[in-house]
């Protein structure tokens, strides 16, 4: 149990210490007693600062506490591993175990070498009294911003487990919604990786071969295609290694070119423009950010932080510039649907269903709707993105693959022609 010094209103007292086993159940039996906490703060805090104020001596310099809390030997989980260990956290906690007990049950059968680490500092740290979303926040990754926020409205509402459970679904969409990303494009880059593969295999080596008997003999003027086709596989032949060292220099370049802000803002709405691929694009970051904003706020996170949240999920520098932009017009008063709209990104939908959201005061209900259908629009965009990409690999590959017949037939038949003639 850990004691909870408290300031509060109403009550025979208006402050004094209370036992529980986690802050959710301090408020709760707070609330019983008629007394709504103002302050809530672990008594043992003070004890444990002076404890590590003890340890660092005459140097100033803390000695470790334990070897879990040693930041380089820290490791990290996936994003699948992080939602099953919330979930199974989340179902302990709904069983009505407190939060300690329930740490310790998903730490004894937790699997591999990073989730008992992980789960070994946040037993540490929440032992000695420092509330859950500060021991994640702590520790780092795979606590990211959002999950450290639901973390703390968890502690903040009194319903861990139900805060959880959200934080659970909205990770698993997370992680279902990559998986669907990068399962329709792996089929067409695979296709277009290997009819790649065999027209540098055909210029570089087939070719040359095929064309040896030809270049000798006498007054033969090869036609453009062929001696375009010849020069390149020259020039691979010869620079190879200049290639590959090339290709090493300019994706360095790139990696530090794109981590801008300014060229990584020009990339990412260059991206949104396009036809297609701008579509769906657009199509998954508003279906994240609705799902994301409905979750956090539907947990009890003020608008201004929850919009802070989001905006680090949408993984575009244009989306989250407009995100900074509404932030900023919400904190001077505004309503969420005007600079929504104003921004350009978000569709008319979801515009109209936040500003009725609004008015109603049922915004979080507003939103999770919204997010189902937004999640049946990336399905749509998805279709129609697998669809229209293999056409257009075909489209480019097939003409490079023509240009390549090409410069081999057009000499084939020139030689014919001359000794029929």
């Amino acid at each position: 149990m850990i004691t909870f010094q408290y300031q509060g209103i109403g009550g025979a007292a208006s402050g004094g210490t209370i036992q529980a086993s986690d802050r959710g159940e301090a408020l709760r039996l707070l609330a019983q007693q008629g007394i709504v906490a103002t302050t809530l703060e672990d008594a043992s805090s003070r004890q444990v600062a002076t404890t590590a104020a003890s340890r660092r001596g005459a140097t100033g310099i803390a000695k470790p506490v334990s070897a879990a809390r040693k930041g380089p030997t820290r490791r990290s989980i996936s994003r699948t591993e992080l939602t099953s260990f919330i979930r199974e956290l989340a179902t302990a906690l709904e069983a009505g175990l407190p939060l300690m007990q329930s740490l310790r049950t998903v730490r004894r059968q937790a699997a591999g070498k990073s989730l008992p680490m992980i789960l070994d500092f946040l037993i540490d740290r929440v032992e000695a009294g420092v509330p859950l979303h500060q021991a994640a926040k702590e520790y780092g990754m795979p606590f990211d911003d959002m999950t450290v926020g639901m973390f703390r409205a968890a502690d903040a509402s009194g319903r861990n487990a139900e805060v959880l459970h959200q934080l659970a679904d909205l990770l698993d969409r997370s992680v279902e919604l990559k998986r669907e990303v990068v399962g329709a494009t792996v089929y067409p880059m695979i296709v277009a990786g290997l009819i790649s593969v065999s027209v540098v295999v055909l210029v570089t080596f087939v070719l040359p071969r095929l064309m040896a008997p030809i270049t000798g003999q006498p007054g033969m003027v090869l036609p453009l295609p062929t001696r375009v086709l010849l020069g390149i596989a020259a020039f691979i032949t010869m620079w190879w290694w200049a290639i590959i060292i090339a290709i090493v220099g300019n994706v360095i370049l790139w990696r530090r070119w794109i981590a801008q802000p300014n060229n990584r803002m020009l990339v990412d709405l260059t991206l949104l423009r396009l036809p297609i691929l701008g579509q769906l694009l657009r199509d998954v970051a508003v279906a994240r950010f609705t799902r994301t904003l409905g979750t956090l706020v539907s947990a009890g996170i003020p608008i201004l932080q929850a919009l802070r949240v989001v905006r680090d999920t949408l993984g575009n520098a244009a989306m989250v510039a407009a995100i900074d932009e509404v932030q900023e017009r919400v904190t001077t008063g505004s309503s969420l649907a005007d600079p929504l709209e104003r921004c350009g990104f978000f569709p008319p939908l979801l515009i109209q269903i936040v500003n009725i959201g609004e008015r109603s005061g049922r915004l979080e209900v507003m939103l999770m709707h919204a997010a189902t259908a937004f999640d049946r629009q990336v399905n749509q965009s998805l279709k129609v993105f697998t669809k229209a990409l293999p056409p257009i690999l075909l489209i480019v590959m097939g003409a490079v693959a023509g240009f390549v017949l090409l410069g081999i037939l057009l000499p084939l038949l020139q030689l014919q022609a001359a000794i029929g003639g």
